[in-house]
């Protein structure tokens, strides 16, 4: 049975630890950055940090809002990073998780091309080894019978693993109960990904690709006939 993520954001308190875990596990080493003017730290995705705890800033109703919002690969069930690859091999789904895994072989890749695909803004270039770059679902641990590091490391109980299913009937219900205090929440595009979040406002207040950018990833046919430069090279 395929797994998935369910990312509530009403009880995430911003305190990163899913981003400090997921860097420890990944053996990842620090990024120099600067002030930014925001919490936020790293400014953005890299090749270092594959899961960023996003923080906005709102002024409502003449109130100060906080939106947190730890972003990662979304593990499309239709994934267009897959299908804009030209080699199979590069981007491969793991059938016991529906993870999807980049490999080795993205290094000869277009980078921006599938990078550009991604309706989410998630995969990203380590100029030292040419690979791209992106949350894996911690498979490794995931085959050990181990939570995703970034689920482990949640102390608020902001995020859960396990059975597709499970997850999403878990966050209908979630979501139900939050609905009775905040009517905007919703979940976001949970019938075409494996990392489901609640947000409990308007998803462009969390983050500029909270919701799918451009192609739908569910949405194959049109995707496949909108792409031109990849496609062009598979099919000839």
């Amino acid at each position: 049975m395929p797994k998935a993520i369910f990312v509530d954001t009403s009880r995430c308190t911003a305190c990163r630890g899913c981003q400090a875990g997921c860097k420890e596990w990944k053996d990842f080493p620090g990024v120099p950055t600067k002030q930014q003017g925001t919490h936020q730290n790293p400014p953005d995705l890299n090749p270092y940090n594959v899961k960023l705890v996003r923080f906005s800033e709102h002024l409502i109703d003449g109130k100060v809002a906080w939106y947190f919002f730890p972003d990662q690969c979304r593990h499309c069930l239709e994934a267009p990073c897959m299908m804009t690859a030209s080699n199979p091999e590069a981007i491969v789904r793991d059938e016991a998780t529906g993870a999807v895994i980049f490999t080795d072989k993205t290094r000869d890749e277009d980078a921006e091309a599938i990078r550009q695909a991604c309706p989410y803004n998630i995969p990203r270039k380590d100029e030292k080894t040419g690979l791209l770059v992106k949350c894996d679902m911690c498979i490794d641990r995931v085959q050990a019978g181990k939570l995703p590091m970034c689920v482990q490391s949640c102390a608020m109980g902001a995020m859960h693993f396990g059975e597709r299913a499970e997850i999403l009937s878990q966050a209908k219900s979630r979501l139900d109960a939050v609905k009775k205090e905040f009517p905007k929440a919703q979940l976001l595009d949970a019938d075409s990904v494996s990392v489901i979040y609640l947000v409990l406002n308007d998803p462009a207040l969390y983050h500029e690709f909270a919701v799918a950018q451009g192609p739908s990833p569910m949405n194959r046919a049109d995707f496949l006939a909108g792409l031109t430069k990849p496609f062009r090279n598979i099919l000839g």
